[in-house]
């Protein structure tokens, strides 16, 4: 027999059976939520990885195409790589929870959630963040829960609490927030410029619906949770602290970290490391672990520097952001190139326009999400960090990193109507010491700048740090932190945004979460260095869009036709479109609306295009003038080619002012003539003449 426990959230029943299915996991729950339906589980080793000095969670997600009523797309018929939606939901799921099992915990841990099925108005990827939490809190796995994640949208100016796909197709706002009983944990947005006290707003509003779940799952927890199993801790000895401090003393830890060149900082610490490494040379229990000592003797002295004496590591002021530069056009021959710099930090960003033919297609859960326009790509080879590290591909991090500055340029884009491209945006990294997406985002609003994209607004982004002490009231918040204040504090709060409000915000976290005056001040102190960013280098590199587009971008012409006019243009097996083609050189895709997109690098083909389409959709009338070819000759006149699929004929006696004997003594088949229609008679035939007579004529009136 198993247990079923239900409540009511946001207007829909959220059931848990716990004991149902998988009974040898550490835990599981199976989560329902309207007819969405997702098994969570967790399970941990049972023993702890040796040679490692970190935490192995894995969680993952897993779309399975029939839990939408579908088969996979490809030639096997059965899911692959996880797709970009299924790591980004479980980067989201990884984040809150991963503070709360405890440091010196070195059992591999996997949560997995599998998606059994989707209700369109009940989201699969917020029913696997509760279930993970719930699983992992019924198992005997340590760990300080249990935390909930809410969903806030934000449609007609009114806040929506766990909206379905289908009203996140039309919100401003596609908020998600963690919490534990106490404080928030994790931050995950985007928005349409949504203002500061808003967000704050729907922050805590998510804050306050998770309180209610985590009351519902604490019910169940007591009632089936298992107790927790006791484990083996790699926690660092205090004598090995003490006695590391014999050999080099704090004051000699703090001269080395306090560069703000990395590669000075790396040399400085690898110098006393060695000088450990030879004083334990003899203790082969104490140099086992003192890579990781040595890390956290670093770590320690940096944070104390930072709260105590409020002293940063390349000596900036608490809210002092590293010098910028910023410039556009590097790349002769792209669409549009940008470089952003910000300390030891670079990134150069490429964009590239197209047909909206090229827009990438998406198979996923999500019916309202069928294909994407504008894409950001972001890579970061290991040259930038001074590693000689072969690419293997973009790994979950460069996914992530990419869509959050996707994200962050969005609502600025001008519509398909406006600008009638698919536009790719890649962000490449050349060296790193702090914040890449951030930069990612200032870079590539400049390039799309460069490359003529009339985006709306400028956008910048920029991180937080932030540094916590023995109490909720003793911590300090850093304004753009480089990599050892992330490697070494508590928080890395990323926001992007325009003058008018927030676009994106990810916030990742160390500790059992943060109080709500650190939420506010985090994205207080970002609005100010985004502001700073865009007025002190970005607009002065380039202050607004290019009004004309590079020569080396293809140029898009955009017409509508009657829907039933299209198989006329693509004609039998393809023959007309293809035909247009060949002669012009454009390429030509048309939407079931009848929408025509025609594109190409040289404007006069393209408009010779749309003519030649317009003559085949358009009717043929009395009066009207053409330019055509002769294809075909008879005795009693000739036949010339309007368009692709209209022919008209001139009678001999139309096709001079004077007495004609023979067609072939004026046209020849292939010659280019101006003809004038005079008829279309009740079978459709189309009579042509090109007398002068007639031309002037038509001239004239």
């Amino acid at each position: 027999m198993y247990k079923s426990y239900s409540m009511e959230l946001a207007g829909r029943t959220l059931t848990v059976d716990v004991d149902r299915v998988c009974a040898q996991s550490n835990g599981a729950a199976l989560m329902h939520y309207g007819d969405t339906t997702v098994l969570s589980t967790c399970t941990a080793s049972a023993k702890p990885r040796d040679g490692i000095d970190f935490f192995p969670l894995s969680v993952e997600y897993e779309e399975k195409m029939y839990s939408v009523g579908k088969f996979p797309g490809g030639f096997k018929k059965r899911e692959g790589r996880a797709s970009d939606n299924a790591i980004l939901t479980a980067r989201v799921i990884d984040r809150p929870m991963r503070p709360l099992f405890p440091k010196d915990y070195r059992n591999d841990v996997l949560l997995n959630n599998l998606v059994l099925s989707v209700d369109q108005d009940a989201s699969p990827e917020l029913l696997a963040m509760l279930g993970s939490s719930l699983s992992t809190c019924l198992s005997d796995v340590p760990f300080d829960g249990p935390c909930a994640t809410t969903q806030i949208g934000m449609v007609g100016g009114e806040f929506v609490v766990n909206p379905g796909n289908g009203e996140k197709a039309v919100s401003d706002l596609l908020l998600t927030v963690a919490s534990t009983k106490e404080k928030v944990i994790m931050i995950e947005a985007g928005a349409n410029e949504l203002p500061e006290d808003k967000m704050i707003e729907a922050i805590y509003l998510a804050h306050d619906v998770n309180q209610q779940i985590i009351g519902f799952f604490e019910s169940i927890i007591e009632e089936c949770g298992k107790e927790k199993h006791d484990y083996v801790s790699s926690a660092i000895p205090e004598e090995l602290f003490a006695k590391m401090k014999e050999v080099v003393k704090p004051e000699e830890m703090e001269k080395a970290v306090f560069t703000d060149d990395k590669a000075e900082r790396d040399a400085n610490v690898s110098l006393l490391s060695e000088r450990l490494v030879e004083a334990f040379q003899d203790d082969e229990e104490a140099l086992a672990i003192l890579p990781d000592a040595i890390y956290q003797y670093e770590k320690k002295t940096v944070r104390k520097m930072i709260l105590k004496d409020h002293k940063r590591p390349d000596g900036r002021a608490i809210d002092e952001i590293r010098k910028l530069e910023a410039e556009v056009d590097l790349l002769p021959r792209v669409h549009g190139s940008a470089m952003f710099k910000r300390g030891q930090t670079q990134i150069m960003n490429i964009t590239t326009l197209a047909p909206l033919s090229e827009v990438q297609k998406v198979e996923g859960l999500n019916e309202f999400e069928t294909e994407k326009r504008y894409l950001h790509q972001y890579n970061f080879p290991g040259y930038s960090v001074g590693e000689a590290k072969a690419s293997r591909g973009p790994g979950r991090r460069e996914i992530g990193h990419g869509a959050l500055a996707e994200k962050a340029l969005i609502p600025v884009l001008p519509s398909v109507e406006e600008f009638p491209y698919a536009i790719r945006s890649v962000s490449e990294t050349m060296e790193s010491n702090g914040s890449t997406s951030m930069a990612s985002t200032c870079a590539s609003c400049m390039s799309l700048m460069a490359a003529g994209v009339p985006i709306k607004k400028p956008v910048a982004g920029i991180s937080c740090g932030l540094v916590t002490g023995d109490s909720d009231d003793e911590y300090l918040v850093l304004t753009d932190i480089q990599g050892l204040e992330d490697f070494f504090g508590d928080m890395d709060f990323k926001v992007t945004g325009t003058e008018d409000g927030i676009t994106a915000i990810q916030m990742d976290i160390k500790i059992h979460g943060l109080t709500r005056p650190i939420v506010e001040e985090a994205i207080r102190r970002t609005r100010e260095a985004r502001l700073f960013i865009m007025n002190g280098v970005m607009k002065e590199a380039i202050a607004e869009p290019r009004a004309e587009l590079s020569p080396y971008a293809p140029k898009i012409l955009t017409m509508s036709i009657n829907p039933e006019k299209i198989g006329d243009v693509i004609g039998k097996q393809g023959k007309t479109i293809n035909g247009i083609i060949e002669e012009t050189g454009v390429k030509i895709d048309i939407d079931d609306n009848g929408t025509v997109s025609i594109s190409g690098t040289n404007l006069p083909d393209l408009e010779r295009a749309k003519k030649i389409i317009e003559s085949i959709v358009n009717d043929i009338e009395p009066g009207q003038i053409f330019e055509g070819t002769v294809v075909r000759m008879m005795d009693f006149g000739a036949f010339v080619q309007l368009s692709p699929n209209k022919d008209g004929m001139i009678h001999i006696s139309k096709l001079s002012d004077q007495r004609v004997n023979k067609v072939e003594d004026v046209v020849r088949i292939g010659d280019k003539v101006r003809v004038k229609v005079l008829e279309v008679d009740k079978m459709g035939r189309i009579n042509l003449s090109m007398r002068p007579q007639d031309l002037v004529e038509k001239q004239e009136a």
